[in-house]
């Protein structure tokens, strides 16, 4: 199976996150199903044109996530808590839109700390 995660050497962001988070967008938008083989380390590698280190670490905080399972020599697949994951955070989000709504948030002031947030638990 060909993978295709656009890196952009040029960016600002380091080249694991961008494969983690394109990853990660194509698990949580269902375009890599549930149970789909994901390329070896090497060989996502080979084609992005990177360290295997890099693919490795993309792959190890994509499975801490529970976004993917590694099954020894099998390889690492989309793992199903992928979808529960997904959900968690629906909730989450749906809690949170729900607290700053009742302190009288704007949707601004609430995005905005939610930026902030997400900013700091990188």
């Amino acid at each position: 199976m060909r993978m295709i995660v656009p890196v952009d050497s040029s960016s600002s962001v380091p080249p694991f996150e961008q494969v983690r988070s394109g990853l990660a967008e194509r698990i949580n938008s269902g375009a890599l199903a549930v149970g789909t083989k994901l390329p070896t380390v090497r060989g996502l590698a080979e084609e992005l044109g990177i360290a295997p280190n890099t693919i490795a670490r993309a792959y190890r905080e994509l499975e801490e996530a529970g976004l993917i399972e590694t099954r020894g020599r099998a390889g690492s697949f989309v793992a199903s808590s992928g979808d529960e994951s997904l959900s968690r955070a629906r909730e989450a989000a749906q809690t949170y839109a729900a607290v700053t709504r009742a302190l009288g948030l704007s949707a601004d002031e609430a995005l905005a700390i939610a930026r902030a947030a997400l900013r700091l638990a990188r």
